[in-house]
């Protein structure tokens, strides 16, 4: 592998988004305080400190929720379409500091600057939808049984959405959930990875000043930081409503138990264990490319990375020695220099369950083809860089079946029919994202039918990393069920309500009851 790297340095870039040395982690909009630890924000591209963040105590994660508490009673009443003028200043805010914005997800997460971009992208995007969904929030009519009555629905505002982020995308799933709350009349409470804290301080000040500029009150969105004691008190918080999580299956089981025991609502976005099909019909250079950028983007650090490719036999060496190949070719480094094609894992604790990961393979008989293990040197100072890794496995090996969340692809063999990489690929605890590369179009829509693929995600011809901010996002199994982003996934930020207007002078009862008095 060639290995390329730069320095920078970025402060430019902190002070233009209003990153200073040291920041309080609680806000309620303009109004910034923390009385908690502090945490050290260390760039996994070169190890150097960016800056400080202090984090929530309890006594100030109460103070946000008051503030919220009473900004839902105002923000609520305020009509949808003007909420979704709200979210579209924001969205140009966006598009103003998107280069900056872009380099802090970067620096401050390790993903390219390609990617931070596309980040930043996505939440212009997901403001753009939500201000057309501010017109459209609608409900259905249904004929009554009884004359002289009409039954519609109507969805209501639920309270305060609480918004639980991983490192992985700093700011983009965050703005998925608060562009839709936002313009369904809810007020948010954001609790970002402690990983990533700064991104989130940068965020939560853009859309501060666009609620300051329209004179709207504090608590509309909020930002509490900290570590799983501060998702903790959201999660067990009789006061919000809905608690939206995203990070690994074993968090969102402590989430959703929390949660579950207040009868409360969660949208869940957890794990993945995703595969990519290759049948003999396959596009081999597509397939390649697909799988070498969903194993390999992000570090290997996304939820809908590319974990299995499982191949027909009749191609498999084809496809083996393709890979091994394409990876050979990989840059990494620096992940602001646009020559490199990977940058750093999230941390060292990353790059031992990385490790860690490979030893268990070998040991249970996998068989790692291309160079691995982490990068050492002074340019590789911060110790998070690792070599991607193509390991011969099978299905079946426990350390498959886990998720790694690192730059791990396994290649799997299959023979016989197409049924059996369907069941090899449905074949784990989690269901997000799945894809077969394939031109038999008899393929892909078995691939597609109710007997293909368990994922919420299931792709033809494209590779299982990414998605469209107009579809619905999220899976199945251990991957938790919710939905996010585009479609009709607004409705979990609302309480649907049932109407009846009678609109006679008697009051027939349904069912044909009679009670006369």
């Amino acid at each position: 592998m060639t290995i390329q790297t730069k320095g920078s340095s970025y402060q430019n870039v902190l002070e233009i988004l209003g990153i200073a040395g040291e920041n309080k982690g609680s806000s309620t909009g303009t109004n910034w305080f923390s009385s908690g630890e502090w945490i050290d924000v260390v760039s996994p591209v070169d190890g150097n400190l960016m800056a400080k963040v202090q984090t929530s105590s309890k006594e100030d994660y109460n103070k946000v929720i008051e503030t919220a508490t009473a900004a839902f009673e105002k923000w609520k009443k305020v009509p949808a379409p003007q909420r979704g003028e709200i979210v579209r200043q924001f969205a140009d805010k966006l598009r103003a500091n998107k280069t900056a914005l872009g380099e802090l997800v970067s620096y401050e997460m390790g993903k390219s600057f390609q990617e931070g971009l596309g980040e930043v992208q996505e939440m212009i995007d997901i403001c753009d939808f939500a201000v057309g969904l501010s017109r459209q929030l609608h409900g259905l009519t249904m004929h009554s049984e009884r004359p002289g009555h009409r039954m519609y629905e109507q969805w209501h505002p639920l309270g305060i959405v609480g918004i639980i982020s991983a490192f992985n995308f700093p700011v983009a799933v965050w703005s998925w959930n608060s562009a839709l709350a936002l313009v369904c009349g809810d007020v948010c409470v954001w609790k970002p990875s402690e990983k990533t804290p700064l991104t989130a301080v940068a965020c939560q000040k853009l859309l501060s000043q666009v609620l300051s500029d329209n004179s709207l009150p504090e608590g509309i969105s909020c930002l509490v930081t900290g570590d799983s004691r501060v998702g903790e008190l959201l999660s067990k918080d009789t006061r919000i409503p809905l608690v939206s999580a995203t990070g690994s299956t074993r968090m969102g089981k402590i989430v959703a138990k929390a949660v579950a025991s207040r009868l409360g609502k969660s949208l869940l976005e957890l794990g993945g264990n995703n595969a990519i099909i290759v049948t003999p019909d396959a596009d081999i250079k597509m397939t390649v490319i697909g799988a070498v950028f969903g194993a390999v983007g992000t570090c290997g650090q996304r939820c809908t990375s590319t974990r299995r490719l499982i191949v027909h036999q009749k191609v498999y060496d084809q496809v083996k020695d393709a890979l091994v190949e394409a990876y050979g070719q990989l840059k990494i480094g620096d992940p602001l220099n646009e020559a490199n094609h990977v940058g750093p894992l999230i941390d060292t604790d990353a790059v031992k369950m990385y490790l860690d990961a490979l030893e268990k393979a070998k040991e249970q008989g996998a068989v790692v083809l291309t160079e691995s293990g982490r990068l050492e040197g002074n340019e590789y100072q911060s110790g998070c860089y690792v070599r991607p890794a193509v390991v011969e496995a099978s299905n079946d090996f426990n350390i498959v079946q886990q998720e790694t969340f690192a730059p791990i692809l396994y290649l799997i063999k299959y023979d016989g029919d197409l049924e059996n990489a369907i069941a090899m690929q449905n074949g784990v605890v989690q269901g997000l994202s799945s894809a077969i590369m394939t031109n038999n179009l008899r393929e892909a829509e078995l691939f597609l039918s109710n007997q293909g693929s368990d994922c919420g995600i299931a792709n033809v011809n494209i590779g299982t990393s990414g998605a469209e901010i107009g579809g619905a996002f999220g899976g199945e199994k251990e991957t938790g069920g919710g939905r996010e982003s585009g479609s009709d996934a607004w409705k979990v930020y609302m309480r649907r309500q049932t109407n009846t207007i009678n609109y006679t002078t008697t009051i027939p009862l349904a069912q044909g009851i009679k009670f006369d008095l």
